[in-house]
């Protein structure tokens, strides 16, 4: 997660480390102690921007959609209910939030259409169609269900060396698409204005989309926020202060390969960085992902009233159904809790591209 990010807390240790040498050589210290008196780097150096400037979006302009669902039909991974996800998710946005049908403005990519299957190639091509064009005020909606996964992080930039996934129809011998891609693909390149909501059900899929905010349910269903780029920053200055005092050991435990990757790189240079401040501006779009479990869990292929039904896309319609639609983004993120609590191990998740405010009184539209 958070490459960018990354590479900026790299130049934060790095200016530490240099100001640490000069310290101790300069009293006299030496083989990696910290001088007496000499500052010391830390979380509270680094400025984070949260985006809660940010104007939201309306979503009174051009309505998108992308709809996912796969069964992996034949196979040993075979799944019942995600095209019934598909088929269910679509009919209630168009009903209650008027998202249009016609081919330019939805598509659908599921596993028993011969002409629209939901290869690797093909899913890519769907998340570049949603969100071409985009424009302030436009809303997009993004559904997906199907088998998620996890996999070792070859590029450095996951604090837990793990890359989320999620898995096309012929991830055997196409390939997986890793969170970097969808981050990539979904997010990066939205203008500010534009709302996309994303529903994720599938296993592994509590960070899938790299977003910077997390709003999790805790034992009394209460919604927590968390900064996730915190833990990004406390991993890297970890690894560099335990790498500055000799301990190696510590250094490669606390997410040091990430920092020296982007801290190789020659070319990178950043003033801000240079003053110990990181200001990172998350997504300039309202980004919102919920998703059916934390990265570790699995989400339920369930049958739920005699039909065969993803536990979160069924739990999506169902808190709506229950609760009305004048609920906030946390009401509705415990709403969904509370339907599987008890029923199911996965606990739904929430994240967001940045603070959109207050969650707590931001209401759900799209």
């Amino acid at each position: 997660m958070f490459g960018q990010f990354l590479k900026e807390a790299a130049n934060v240790v790095g200016d530490a480390l240099e100001e640490q040498q000069r310290n101790s050589a300069s009293s006299g210290g030496g083989g990696g102690k910290r001088a007496a008196g000499s500052s010391q780097v830390s979380a509270e150096d680094v400025e984070l921007d949260d985006g809660s400037n940010i104007p939201l979006s309306t979503c009174d302009g051009n309505k998108k959609s992308l709809f996912i669902g796969i069964n992996y039909v034949g196979t040993q991974a075979e799944l019942r209910g995600c095209i019934n996800d598909v088929d269910n998710i679509k009919k209630f946005v168009v009903e209650n939030f008027n998202f249009p049908t016609d081919a330019a403005h939805m598509k659908t990519l599921v596993d028993n259409d011969p002409q629209n299957m939901p290869t690797r190639d093909n899913i890519i091509s769907g998340c570049k169609w949603l969100v071409d064009g985009a424009k302030s005020g436009d809303s997009l909606f993004f559904h997906y269900s199907g088998h998620g996964g996890s996999q070792k992080d070859d590029t450095g930039d996951e604090v837990d060396d793990k890359d989320e996934t999620i898995c096309p129809v012929d991830y055997a011998t196409a390939g997986v698409i890793v969170d970097d891609d969808l981050h990539a693909l979904l997010v990066a390149s939205l203008p500010e204005g534009v709302r996309l909501t994303a529903i994720m059900d599938c296993c592994h899929s509590g960070s899938v989309f790299d977003l910077p905010y997390s709003y999790k349910p805790d034992g009394n269903l209460e919604v927590e926020e968390i900064d996730n780029r915190k833990a990004a920053m406390e991993a890297a200055l970890s690894a560099g202060m335990a790498l500055f005092k000799g301990d190696k050991k510590t250094a490669l435990t606390t997410g040091f390969r990430a920092l020296t990757l982007y801290a190789s790189d020659p070319g990178e240079t950043n003033e801000a960085a240079k003053e110990k401040q990181i200001k990172i501006r998350s997504s300039v779009a309202d980004v919102i992902q919920f998703s059916g479990c934390r990265d570790e869990q699995t989400s339920a292929d369930a049958n739920i009233g005699g039909e065969a039904s993803g536990a979160m896309s069924w739990s999506f319609r169902e808190a709506f159904a229950k609760n009305g639609f004048d609920q906030t983004y946390t009401q509705l993120l415990g709403n969904i809790r509370t339907l599987l609590n008890g029923k199911y191990t996965q606990v739904p998740q929430m994240s967001t591209g940045h603070r959109m405010m207050d969650l707590k009184t931001t209401k759900f539209i799209m």
